[in-house]
């Protein structure tokens, strides 16, 4: 009795803590659902119900409560689950090529994880989440749309301050009439540069391909670029000096703040990799840096008129006293007018009267020389880029209608084929795919095509069951092709060397009439693959079994029978597959010779064995020459050694005479020996 108290004792106590702590878990985790907070307290009452419970199989007291809880969470798991199935069923065929979806890496488990405890390592998990979910609010990639919606942000802010600060500068009366805007505005801006300074802390980079969102190292690489020098210059408040020298002159004190540019320009680069139009946008832009630049020479203009004085004469802005030229719109416009006409050179101003004067239109006229004649310069070339693609399929007509001109081509033949260049153009079929995609990655280039022609894909047979890197390399093989209404894409009896599938359009199945039609195919329909797959006793061979024609403009993609070899070459389960269906097909219509399947087969078998042994006796052959090559060429050394050693006369034929060769006969044992053992 005495330990049943003690147990009881201890297991309110470890229960007690327990409430304790999930009670301080929930405090912490105020942020989940009422649905959830309800779930996590039925699966602490079903707990309490485990312990407090004598038998498993118990039908009395809280082993009910605790499998009524049970049943409820199965339940909703179930629910759960069948809803996140529905609301993210990928595509099947997509996922198939690309393979399962990345995950996170996640550091090992340490080797003392079996120590921890369960409360321990529901709250590890717990921090790990918080702490990744902080991360992820906290990094920024320069890729992430939030990222490109701040610098829309931040482009304005600089927008502002480039371009009224300096016209506030100038024109004393747009400063002193609404000062408390200018003030509210300006610290707005300000509040937005503190903000940039703290995204910038907080933007990631790459570093060996993967995205870098250490805090710590973020901060580091940021302090360390120059551009946080000009950021920290461009925040100071130097225009707090108005309370010194007034609030009119607090423009002039602002202009820290244009060091900001580099971000401008950093929106204008991401804006024309983001578009879907970047000719019409660099235009915009450079029609924006047209306005800029007027717009501060017209504020010059009238600063150095004031300086000068208004009205001096008759080059400088006239006197604001005049009813005319007083207030503030006509004002400006008048300087942009005067700045647009000097800039530009088109037109006439009056004529300078002092020496400043001339220098300061000399200066105006070298930045219009150079920097307008870069810009226009620009513009032309934008606007040629325009109309490249149809200038290039232009180009493309005429050379071909000068062809066909040259040749005498029919008038019915010339007009179909200018109908099936009007067809490409307004369709937006003129555009190279290969071209444009070639400098992709493979990988890259085959999820764009499968991408683009997902609905055609899908409904080919031949894609449905292949592997990933042989879809990879089917369609990268696949080359478009367009035909006109009452072409013919094959004749039956015709030698296959391409297969085709049908991606828009209606083929029909017609007799050696050409007008009978036997069958019509639709999008998704391919054919022509019998005959290039080279099946083992086929009656046709590699011969065309029907007639197809076009019914109306048709696209087509075409498959050669290389390619195709090529890409079966390393897949021969698919190679397998593909002739099997090939067999169905001919076995159905009757063009099949079930005899002289097993006889090519061991004719393949014998040709295979034979290659082999051929193979093995060219290797054998070359080392065999080899060897002699070198053997030969050691007697050579061996034969101009002993020729070395061989005493001649020094007169006479060259040979030896008779007392010579006694004298070596008798004398020159030793010689004979040493060249015999050369020898």
């Amino acid at each position: 009795m005495t330990g049943q108290v003690v147990n009881s004792h201890r297991l309110s106590v470890k229960t007690w803590t327990e409430e304790e702590s999930d009670r301080a878990d929930s405090i912490l985790s105020r942020g989940q659902s009422m649905c959830d907070d309800t779930c996590s307290e039925l699966q602490r009452m079903a707990a309490i119900d485990r312990r407090d419970r004598n038998s498993q199989n118990s039908f009395h007291g809280r082993g009910a409560l605790s499998r009524l809880v049970s049943v409820v969470m199965t339940l909703r798991e179930w629910a759960h689950k069948s809803l996140a199935e529905e609301a993210e069923r990928p595509d099947s065929f997509l996922e198939r090529f690309r393979g399962p979806a990345p995950v996170d890496l996640q550091a090992p488990p340490s080797r003392f994880s079996h120590t921890h405890t369960d409360s321990d390592t529901d709250t590890e998990g717990r921090r790990v989440r918080r702490t990744r979910r902080k991360c992820h609010v906290l990094v920024l990639s320069p890729s992430d749309n939030a990222y490109y919606h701040w610098l829309i942000v931040i482009g304005a802010a600089v927008l502002y301050n480039w371009t009224l600060l300096v016209v506030r500068a100038c024109f004393d009366e747009l400063q002193t009439t609404s000062v408390l805007v200018w003030l509210v505005l300006d610290y707005l801006c300000d509040g937005i540069y503190i903000l940039d300074m703290a995204v910038r802390l907080r933007t990631g980079f790459l570093d060996q391909g993967l995205m870098v969102k250490d805090v710590r190292r973020l901060r580091e690489t940021y302090l360390r670029a120059s551009q946080s020098k000009l950021d920290v210059f461009s925040i100071l408040p130097t225009d707090l000096l108005y309370l010194t020298v007034g609030t009119s002159y607090t423009p002039l004190l602002r202009f820290n703040r244009l060091l900001r540019l580099p971000r401008l320009f950093e929106f204008f680069q991401r804006t024309e990799t983001r578009t879907g139009y970047p000719n019409a946008f660099r235009i915009c832009k450079l029609v924006l840096y047209i306005l800029v630049i007027i717009h501060w020479n017209a504020c010059g203009y009238y600063s150095f008129s004031k300086v000068l004085g208004l009205g001096s004469d008759s080059w400088v802005y006239p006197n604001t006293s005049d009813p005319e030229f007083s207030s503030l719109t006509r004002s400006y416009i008048y300087c942009l007018y005067w700045s647009t006409l000097t800039l530009t050179t088109i037109g006439e101003t009056p004529p300078p009267v002092r020496d400043e004067e001339y220098l300061f239109l000399v200066f105006d006229f070298l930045i219009g020389v150079l920097i307008f004649a870069s810009i226009v310069g620009n513009v032309g070339a934008m606007i040629s880029n325009m109309n490249a693609t149809r200038a290039t399929f232009q180009s493309r007509v005429d050379a071909l209608k000068h062809y066909m001109h040259f040749r005498r081509v029919s008038k019915e033949l010339e007009q179909r084929v200018i109908r099936w260049f009007d067809y490409l153009w307004t369709n937006q079929k003129a555009v190279d795919e290969q071209e444009v995609l070639k400098s992709l990655p493979n990988k890259l280039r085959a999820e764009i095509a499968i991408n683009v022609h997902l609905e055609t894909l899908k409904k080919v047979h031949i894609f449905q069951d292949c592997e990933a890197g042989l879809l990879v390399e089917l369609v990268l093989k696949l080359r478009p092709q367009v035909f006109s209404p009452g072409d013919y894409i094959c004749r039956k009896g015709d030698v296959g060397k391409e297969m085709y599938i049908i991606k828009d359009g209606r083929l029909a199945v017609v007799g050696d009439d050409g007008v009978g039609q036997f069958a019509v195919l639709t999008a998704g329909s391919c054919f022509g693959e019998i005959s290039i797959l080279n099946i083992s006793g086929s009656k046709m061979g590699n011969r065309r079994t029907a007639n197809i024609r076009s019914l109306g403009y048709s696209d087509l993609f075409c498959l050669s029978k290389q390619d195709l070899m090529e890409a079966l070459q390393e897949f021969p389960h698919a190679r397998a597959q593909l002739e099997q269906r090939g067999r169905d097909i001919l076995r159905k219509e009757g063009l099949l010779e079930e005899i002289n399947v097993s006889a090519g087969e061991e004719l393949e078998e014998k040709v295979e064995r034979l290659e082999s042994s051929l193979d093995r006796l060219q290797t054998c052959l070359a080392r065999l020459q080899s060897e002699f090559n070198s053997s030969q060429l050691r007697l050579k050394q061996r034969i101009t050694a002993v020729e070395h050693n061989v005493p001649t006369a020094s007169t006479g034929s060259g040979f030896l005479s008779d007392a010579d060769v006694t004298e070596s006969a008798s004398g020159g044992d030793g010689m004979h020996s040493d060249i015999n053992i050369r020898l």
